[in-house]
């Protein structure tokens, strides 16, 4: 199956099936939801996360650098009284073996991310690795 198939399974659900996956969304329950999964912009932000991650772990495998305590957190910060994103905070956490050398590289490599590079050039990225 070519594109995305989207579907209404009741109340404020919807869901999401290309190739052979489905993606099940739901609102907050001050939204009129049930809650029983992620609303559809938790997945989008999840996207940012899962893109820069791989160009992370990419980087890393092709060094043959350990990912042993790796993890990156993503938040973001919107425009004051709107629900626009103002900025996107990536930081990507290391243990202390992680090479220094490789701190400016692999932000360079994590900032290749396709789904970042769709957005607005508004939209300021702060991207950092930080030892645990």
């Amino acid at each position: 199956m070519n594109g995305f198939k989207i579907t209404f399974p009741g109340n404020k659900k919807i869901d999401v099936e290309f190739k052979h996956f489905k993606i099940k969304t739901d609102q907050a329950k001050e939204n009129g939801g049930d809650k029983s999964a992620p609303e559809p912009f938790d997945i989008f932000i999840a996207s940012l996360g899962a893109c820069a991650g791989i160009y992370a772990k990419l980087f890393c495998d092709v060094r043959k650098l350990s990912t042993d305590q790796m993890h990156l957190f993503i938040d973001v910060v919107f425009k004051e009284g709107q629900k626009l994103m103002e900025q996107v905070n990536i930081t990507l956490h290391v243990n202390e073996l992680f090479p220094e050398k490789y701190i400016k590289p692999i932000i360079k490599s994590m900032s290749s991310c396709a789904v970042k590079n769709q957005l607005h050039p508004d939209i300021t990225f702060n991207t950092a690795v930080i030892y645990n």
